[in-house]
């Protein structure tokens, strides 16, 4: 996959993971549009990267993803990251069933729209990429985000299949699978997290190998417990890191 000269759209780009993309991706020399909701965010990204294009755009709406295919007819490398995790007893009956839709409609329902949407114009492409960001946890879960995991597992899930579909095509499909990073997400929570700029690192070198399915750092690991010994990893997986 070519790395300059693109036209990327990420989603979620204004923090985390998503802006240390678009910050790489904006350095070897590509036009980059990152989305996000929170204005004030957005102009701060902008006051420091003023070759960014930012957008305000809830993900929930889905006029909102149809008027960035309208006005983006460019874009060729569409990276799905924006993402959101609760963490609640499921049985709780003060947790409103909102807040599954909220997780559901964030985490995998838009970033199926989304692809929907840009595919016709990205088959167009002579070069094209479709990039997921998943999670460590859609491979094994931990106990207290369930909605969270399992709409990572149907992330991971959907994008093997997606792949198979357009492997000849022009179009590539990559899965980003992230140990837990130091991000507000995870604020208050986690141990051993990695930044958001060695995550990067790691997928720009396999984004150039053409490594579909990137297994960034302890996820390599991950997978190799879960494949020989799972009760393993379920055991060290089920509280959280």
């Amino acid at each position: 996959m070519k790395t300059t000269h693109n036209t990327v759209l990420i989603t979620g780009g204004t923090s985390g993971i998503g802006f240390a993309l678009a910050q790489r991706f904006l350095r070897e020399g590509n036009i980059v549009i990152v989305t996000g909701t929170n204005a004030k965010k957005a102009e701060l990204v902008k006051r420091q990267f003023p070759a960014m294009t930012i957008e305000l755009a809830d993900m929930r709406d889905r006029q909102s993803l149809k008027k960035l295919v309208d006005r983006y007819p460019d874009v060729n490398i569409l990276i799905n990251n924006a993402g959101i995790q609760y963490n609640y007893d499921f049985a709780d009956r003060t947790i409103d069933i909102q807040q599954i839709e909220v997780e559901l409609d964030i985490n995998l329902f838009s970033p199926m729209y989304l692809t929907k949407l840009f595919m016709p114009q990205l088959l167009q492409q002579p070069a094209a990429a479709i990039i997921n960001v998943s999670s460590g946890l859609g491979i094994v879960p931990k106990q207290s985000a369930p909605v969270y995991c399992a709409s990572k597992a149907a992330i991971h899930s959907f994008t093997k299949t997606l792949r198979w579909q357009l492997e000849k095509t022009s179009v590539r499909v990559f899965e980003i699978i992230p140990p837990i990073v130091d991000t507000a997400m995870t604020e208050g929570r986690g141990r051993g997290k990695i930044a958001p700029e060695i995550l990067v690192e790691e997928f720009w070198g396999d984004f150039r190998r053409d490594r579909f399915e990137m297994r960034i750092g302890k996820t390599k690991l991950l997978f190799l417990l879960q494949r020989l010994m799972p009760s393993l990893a379920e055991r060290i997986m089920r509280p959280g890191l």
